[in-house]
């Protein structure tokens, strides 16, 4: 019986590692990395229920590399930041965070999901995470057909 407890009790410390090892970090200064562009979505669009509001996303060094070349190195990261579209006096105005939406190169860690890996930080809050386990679901299902991009739908401004 002490064999059986201990080997759950194993099981479960491995399982819980391997799924905190598979975590997207939140991704600290994104704010500061590259624009990549803006974009509002707005009432009567297809996603408007799931991600209506003002969109800009963000791209670190590498990932710029990445948006140059059409493939992605390991290390790059591409932020998803939405925020609330405040209408108002004529104008559009950003209004509070809804998620900041990270994704993750790294070709071994996130295999099963192109080698991306998704998390979502509701409200920005870097304890908030919306997806988890979740990513094929939540994320990937989404992106797979965009395979020829590397699973990217953004491509940069001129």
């Amino acid at each position: 019986m002490k064999k059986f407890i201990l080997a759950a009790l194993c099981a479960a410390a491995t399982t819980a590692a391997l799924a905190a090892d598979l975590q997207v970090p939140y991704p600290e200064g994104y704010r500061d990395w590259h624009h990549v562009k803006s974009m509002v979505i707005e009432e009567g669009h297809p996603l408007y229920g799931s991600f209506g509001g003002i969109h800009h996303l963000y791209a670190n060094d590498k990932a710029m590399k990445g948006y140059q070349k059409g493939k992605f190195p390991d290390g790059s990261v591409i932020i998803f930041d939405l925020l609330e579209a405040v209408h108002d006096g004529n104008a559009v105005t950003e209004g509070d965070r809804k998620v900041v939406g990270v994704m993750h190169k790294d070709a071994k860690k996130y295999a099963a999901t192109g080698g991306w890996g998704f998390e979502g930080f509701g409200g920005g809050d870097r304890t908030n995470r919306v997806v988890g386990e979740n990513a094929v679901s939540a994320c990937f299902a989404c992106h797979a057909p965009q395979k020829d991009q590397d699973y990217t739908f953004s491509k940069l401004r001129d």
